[in-house]
């Protein structure tokens, strides 16, 4: 279960993350809002996963989901560059974040 909790809260950080670029430096009410209060569920849910996992494994998946998913919510919602070497870049986050989820469950 902490694994589960653990990835949603690295989801909610797209969630976040583009709340407040929406919301224009915090000038928006409702994109400011949102976007704090995700952050702060996502701190908490974070923990929950803490109960059982590492702490640097835990905060290490969680930081990495959260860049990937943000690095591709800019590409695909902000036309932010796809360019080769930025996608080689996000596919070795995900190798480590893989590859800490295997060495964690070993």
């Amino acid at each position: 279960m902490a694994w589960v909790y653990l990835v949603a809260a690295g989801l909610m950080e797209l969630v976040w993350a583009t709340a407040l670029k929406e919301s224009d430096g915090l000038t928006r009410l409702w994109p400011s809002v949102i976007g704090l209060t995700v952050a702060v569920l996502s701190v908490v849910v974070l923990s929950l996963s803490l109960r059982t996992l590492p702490v640097g494994t835990a905060y290490a998946v969680f930081v990495g989901l959260g860049a990937i998913g943000v690095a591709l919510v800019g590409m695909i919602a902000f036309g932010e560059s796809a360019s080769p070497g930025r996608l080689a870049f996000l596919a070795l986050i995900v190798a480590g974040v893989v590859g800490l989820q295997l060495m964690e469950s070993s």
